[in-house]
């Protein structure tokens, strides 16, 4: 990936700015109080909840820190992360993903159409996955995912799939409080995750000698119902905001992970929390790593606007439809270079 081919170059009107706007705006939210051991009085609860809404809706982007993730389970990732990116092309391809094996090493992604500045591994979550007590563990089918794993690192199925159960615990305290910020029962989405189909991302975007006419990912959005990213101290992530649409970067904050609303999450709320456009830049001096998560309900799920938030004055938004087709032919997309426009949920939003 040391030349730019035109199939990594964007059109005049999206390329990056070499200067930026330093995201000072996107909230920065501490998770302590629903992690402490002493009593959190309902004020301080209560604050939390209104900060989550509150950035759901202005941004669709926030930051948390003290979220409880051990610190040496996000370093033991980041650094077998590292190791894989480092083989050759040849070792890394022998875990390629394609249109029957959709997890793996990628390296030919495209948004829109423009190939993305970066390779990935992406692996399944497998069950047995770590659900809220009161969803019945019995109730849930387990779900054999088609993950492929290289000799090297070793352990990294293990690695990963440790480091996942981390990111679903925390995905189900997000949700409980965006769910009570919409004002609904903290259990709200419970149910929607006995077969979630989650997965990381391992990402790697190597230094770029044209950084001004190419992105490590093109603008888009995420068709999950979360995005929870770790990403290294080189940054790059910009997140356009709703306010202007101008394109913001994301200051890294150490162990602090960045939290998006996606697709799934904007049907839900029925607009109440948008998923908004990000993209990542890319220097020629560094390279650079970051971890997304991606939060996903079950194949069959039929998304729709929920009940309780749609009244005569409210009127549903989007008709049902069924994540599993959405998010294949999402997928296909990247193989077949589709118009990706047209695979976005405003496909199914009901004309006013």
């Amino acid at each position: 990936m040391g030349e730019v081919d035109p199939a990594f170059i964007l059109e005049p009107e999206h390329r990056p700015r070499i200067s930026y706007i330093e995201g000072k705006g996107v909230p920065l939210i501490d998770l302590s109080p629903i992690l402490s051991s002493n009593n959190v009085s309902a004020i301080e609860f209560e604050g939390l909840v209104k900060e989550v809404g509150d950035a759901c809706k202005e941004w669709g982007f926030f930051q948390v820190i003290n979220h409880g993730v051990p610190l040496e389970k996000r370093e033991k990732i980041d650094d077998a992360s590292r190791k894989f990116f480092e083989q050759s092309l040849e070792e890394k391809r022998k875990v390629r993903r394609n249109e029957k094996e959709v997890f793996g090493y990628h390296d030919t992604e495209h948004t829109k159409n423009v190939r993305d500045w970066k390779e990935v591994f992406d692996f399944a979550i497998q069950e047995p996955t770590i659900l809220p007590a009161s969803l019945d563990p019995d109730d849930k089918e387990v779900t054999e995912c088609n993950n492929q794993c290289p000799e090297y690192p070793p352990g990294l199925r293990e690695t990963c799939q440790d480091y996942g159960q981390e990111m679903l615990k925390l995905s189900y305290k997000l949700l409980e409080l965006i769910a009570l910020s919409l004002g609904l029962p903290a259990d709200r989405f419970y149910g929607f995750f006995k077969d979630q189909t989650s997965y990381i991302r391992l990402n790697h975007y190597p230094p770029c000698p044209t950084p001004e006419l190419a992105l490590g990912v093109g603008q888009h959005k995420d068709g999950a119902v979360l995005t929870i990213l770790a990403q290294d101290d080189v940054g790059g992530l910009e997140v356009k905001r709703k306010t202007d649409g101008e394109w913001v970067r994301v200051k890294p904050t150490p162990d602090a992970y960045i939290i998006n609303v996606g697709d799934t999450m904007q049907v839900w709320s029925n607009d109440s929390y948008e998923s908004v456009e990000h993209r990542v830049t890319v220097n020629s001096e560094r390279e650079r790593f970051s971890l997304p998560f991606f939060l996903h309900t079950a194949h069959y799920t039929m998304v729709k606007p929920l009940e309780e938030l749609i009244n005569e004055q409210n009127p549903a938004k989007y008709r049902a439809f069924n994540w599993g087709k959405f998010i294949a032919n999402r997928k296909c997309s990247n193989f077949q270079k589709l118009n990706v426009e047209n695979l976005q949920i405003y496909h199914f939003k009901i004309s006013e």
